[in-house]
C-alpha cells in the first residue's frame, strides 16, 4: 500500500502513473482520493480512476459500505465533470449518489448513463416510471431494480427478453404472484431463478 507521504509527493511532482496505481486500492484514504481528484480534475484518466475507486469501495448489497460525506461530495462533482464519460457511468450506478444527482443524470444524452440510473435503487420512483418509455437499454434496467414500481414490474414479467425476466426473477421486490408466473417460464434458467427466490421466502 502506497503511503500518504508518497501520494503527496506524487501529487507535487505530477506523477500520474503512480497516482493511478494508488487509486487501484479501494482502501486508500478517501481524503487522499479527494486530494488527487482536486489536483488532477482536468485529466480524464485520473477522473475515471477516481470514479472507479469510489465504485470499488461501495456495495449494492450494503448501502452503508464506504459511505462518507467526502464520497458524496466527490460523486456530486464527478457527475458534472464532462471530461470523462466513464465517471458519469460510475456515479450513475453508485448507491451513495444523492437523488438530486440521479435526477440530473436521468436526463443525460448517453443512453448507458440513463440505463445505469435505471438500475440504481436510490433513483426516485417517478423517474423510474419515466424510464419505462425510454430506449430498450434503459427500460431493461428497471427489471432488476427493487425500487421500480410494482405496476412496471408486472409488465416486465412478460417481456420478450429472457434477461429482463431473469433479473425480475432475482429482484427482491418481485411479488410471489410474479415469481409463481416466472417459475413456469419457457426459459429454464428464468424458471429456476424464480423457484429459488420463492424457496428463499418459504
Amino acid at each position: 500500500m502506497i503511503s500518504q507521504k508518497d501520494i503527496k509527493k506524487f501529487i507535487d511532482i505530477k506523477d500520474t502513473d503512480s497516482l493511478l496505481e494508488a487509486l487501484d486500492d479501494k482502501g486508500l484514504d478517501i481524503d487522499l482520493v479527494k486530494a488527487i481528484y482536486i489536483s488532477f480534475r482536468e485529466q480524464k484518466e485520473i477522473v475515471a480512476q477516481v470514479a472507479m475507486n469510489l465504485s470499488l469501495r461501495t456495495s449494492v448489497y450494503d448501502r452503508e459500505q464506504g459511505h462518507s460525506e467526502t464520497m458524496v461530495e466527490l460523486l456530486r462533482d464527478l457527475a458534472v465533470n464532462d471530461a470523462d464519460m466513464g465517471a458519469r457511468w460510475a456515479v450513475a450506478k453508485n448507491p451513495h449518489t444523492p437523488q438530486e444527482v440521479l435526477i440530473s443524470l436521468a436526463k443525460d444524452d448517453v443512453n448507458l448513463v440513463r440505463a445505469l440510473v435505471a438500475t440504481n435503487p436510490m433513483t426516485p420512483s417517478n423517474i423510474l416510471e419515466k424510464f419505462f418509455s425510454d430506449e430498450k437499454i434503459v427500460r431493461d434496467g428497471l427489471s432488476g431494480n427493487p425500487s421500480t414500481p410494482i405496476k412496471i414490474l408486472k409488465i416486465l414479467a412478460n417481456d420478450a427478453d429472457k434477461m429482463v425476466r431473469m433479473r425480475l426473477a432475482e429482484n427482491s421486490s418481485a411479488t410471489d404472484e410474479m415469481l409463481q408466473e416466472l417459475s413456469q417460464d419457457r426459459d429454464p434458467n428464468v424458471a429456476k431463478a424464480a423457484e429459488t427466490k420463492l424457496g428463499e421466502r418459504a
